[in-house]
């Protein structure tokens, strides 16, 4: 899952309208977010494995501090009652936060074969293989992205051009890279997989910058 997750990030200013879109992609890429770090680290691990379902290489081995069930409940607390805090913004927009830190991993069911751990040490993996369908994943991931993206184009209004042109830009850019993922190359290696996957911080600074342009409408 991919653009999914930024869907869902799009699609919650919505509910939130005080936070701030890269706030919000923040908290729906977390999992995604830290991961790489975790692998860098040797924390956790990701092997390149062409074939391991249609839609990705990758055999994600072992990451239960970033994706397990019982790690993103940590996480999406930790981060909502952050946000609380430290903005005093309203309760509602730290829940939002917190939601979207825990939506990853059910998204990540819906996608993953069997290998999402649900808590920091069993054995016990969920998973249902949607990415064993392109079709299916198409279908989920283009309607997630595109439902969030215009909920998001309806709750706000462009202050100015960068802020109608940032944000079809950001719209497109996502949509390269998840295509250019599907039918590109695997990786060389696991190494190479974190540090392109650190990159991902630099959308969550789009997101920031996008809203600064943006009213709500």
């Amino acid at each position: 899952m991919f653009l999914g997750h930024f869907g869902l990030g799009f699609g919650a200013k919505k509910a939130a309208p005080d936070v701030s879109l890269g706030a919000l992609f923040m908290a729906a890429q977390f999992a995604d977010l830290l991961w790489p770090t975790l692998l860098l680290l040797g924390l956790e691990q990701v092997e390149v494995q062409p074939g391991a379902t249609v839609m990705t290489p990758l055999n994600f081995a072992s990451y239960p501090y970033s994706h397990s069930l019982l790690a993103l409940v940590a996480w999406g607390a930790l981060v909502g009652a952050a946000s609380s805090v430290l903005t005093r913004s309203r309760m509602f927009a730290g829940v939002t936060l917190g939601l979207l830190v825990l939506s990853h991993w059910f998204l990540d069911v819906l996608m993953h074969r069997p290998d999402v751990p649900l808590t920091l040490s069993g054995t016990a993996r969920l998973g249902l293989g949607l990415w064993n369908s392109m079709a299916g994943t198409l279908a989920i991931e283009l309607l997630l992205f595109f439902a969030g993206l215009a909920l998001y184009a309806r709750a706000t209004a462009a202050r100015d051009r960068v802020g109608s042109i940032g944000l079809w830009s950001l719209a497109g850019f996502l949509l390269v890279v998840y295509l250019a993922a599907i039918f590109g190359p695997p990786p060389p290696g696991a190494s190479a997989v974190a540090w392109s996957a650190e990159a991902m911080w630099l959308l969550v600074a789009w997101g920031y910058w996008i809203d600064r342009h943006r009213v709500t409408a």
